[in-house]
């Protein structure tokens, strides 16, 4: 569940069965402050995962806010070269990609991180946009490392995407909100049942 900006969306997130939680820090109508998001982090219940989001951000700021915040894992979100992932050793690292046509999926080579986010390519917007690509370019990106599937999920898309691309994770944002940065409970249940495989949802 990307894009928690409060502590009650956190809560329900977490009831509902997410096993990682994101909070941006790059301009976005989700972003959170630094002190916002250690507040929300330090009340949640432990074995859930938490991943700042980061675009073309500077790696001191990265690292102070991660270890203010205790935050393990950053997301790079915009257009960071491979020598930045060298800088940010001790966290786990997810690049992203925005996609529009397989050829994209190139760059992904010349990176190391310990997941490839794929996110849907709009001009102009870094992510969060609830707009799908083309899955079947996804599932071909296999071969570069563990793919995060993002971009468009919604609970009724999950499903079909997860059994097109097989990806390690998905990640949700806008799919799963009332309004933006606005999480909807039952939406989100939906989704990580629907995710997971699971019924009654």
């Amino acid at each position: 569940m990307c894009g928690i900006t409060n502590g009650e969306d956190a809560q329900a997130a977490i009831e509902s069965g997410a096993d990682a939680l994101g909070f941006v820090f790059a301009k976005s109508p989700r972003q959170v402050t630094k002190e916002l998001a250690r507040d929300i982090i330090k009340k949640l219940p432990p074995f859930v995962s938490f991943v700042g989001v980061f675009v073309d951000e500077r790696v001191e700021s990265i690292r102070e806010i991660c270890n203010f915040c205790h935050i393990g894992t950053v997301q790079l979100h915009g257009n960071e070269p491979p020598s930045c992932l060298n800088h940010l050793e001790g966290y786990k690292i997810i690049k992203a990609f925005r996609v529009k046509e397989e050829g994209d999926l190139k760059q992904l080579g010349d990176y190391q991180p310990h997941a490839f986010l794929l996110d849907s390519y709009v001009k102009g917007v870094m992510g969060g946009t609830g707009v799908p690509f083309k899955w079947d370019i996804a599932a071909v990106a296999h071969k570069y490392g563990a793919i995060i599937l993002s971009g468009g999920l919604t609970p009724d898309n999950v499903g079909d995407a997860i059994r097109t691309v097989k990806p390690y994770a998905v990640d949700v944002s806008s799919g799963v909100e009332s309004s933006p940065g606005k999480k909807d409970k039952r939406l989100m249940e939906r989704f990580i049942g629907n995710a997971k495989g699971r019924v009654g949802f």
